[in-house]
C-alpha cells in the first residue's frame, strides 16, 4: 500500500511539473516584447497586460494547491497513520503473543528474529514469518463465569 501511495505521489509531483512548465510557457508567450512598432506607445499597453497574466498564472496555481492539499490530506496522512500503528504492534509483539497473520493464521509468538517471527500453529507445528504479515495481536478470550443469583 505504500508503494502505490509513493507511486502516486510521484505522478503528482511529475502533473504539477508539467503544468508549471505550461504556465511559464504560456506567459512567457504572451509577454509584451520591449520593441516594436510605433515607438514608445506600447509600454502603456504592455504594463496593463503584465497585470492580467499574473491573475491568470494565479488561477492556475490555486486549483493546483488545493490539489496538492487534498492529496496530502486523503491518501499521505492516513497512511502514514496506518504505517505508524502497524510498527507500534510489531514493536509491541512479544513472546506468548497470540498473533493473526495475513493470511488468516492464528499462532503464538515462539521465537522473535531480526527481521521474522517463529510462530507456533498447532501443537509442534511451528512457522517462520515476516514481521510485516502480522495483521494483528489477538487478545486472548476470557472466560465468563455464570453465576446463579436464585
Amino acid at each position: 500500500m505504500l508503494k502505490a501511495a509513493r507511486i502516486i505521489a510521484a505522478m503528482a509531483a511529475v502533473w504539477m511539473l508539467i503544468m508549471f512548465l505550461e504556465v511559464v510557457a504560456i506567459a512567457a508567450e504572451q509577454a509584451p516584447s520591449c520593441g516594436g512598432f510605433g515607438g514608445g506607445g506600447g509600454g502603456g499597453s504592455g504594463e496593463a497586460s503584465a497585470g492580467t497574466e499574473g491573475g491568470g498564472m494565479m488561477g492556475i496555481l490555486f486549483p493546483l494547491a488545493i490539489f496538492v492539499l487534498i492529496f496530502y490530506f486523503f491518501i499521505i496522512r492516513p497512511q502514514k497513520k496506518r504505517q505508524r500503528q502497524q510498527d507500534d504492534l510489531i514493536t509491541s509483539i512479544s513472546k506468548g503473543d497470540q498473533v493473526v497473520t495475513i493470511g488468516g493464521f492464528f499462532g503464538t509468538i515462539q521465537e522473535i528474529r531480526e527481521d521474522s517471527f517463529v510462530i507456533e500453529i498447532a501443537k509442534d507445528v511451528r512457522v517462520k514469518i515476516l514481521k510485516s504479515a502480522v495483521s494483528n495481536k489477538r487478545v486472548p478470550a476470557q472466560t465468563h463465569i455464570q453465576t446463579d443469583n436464585k
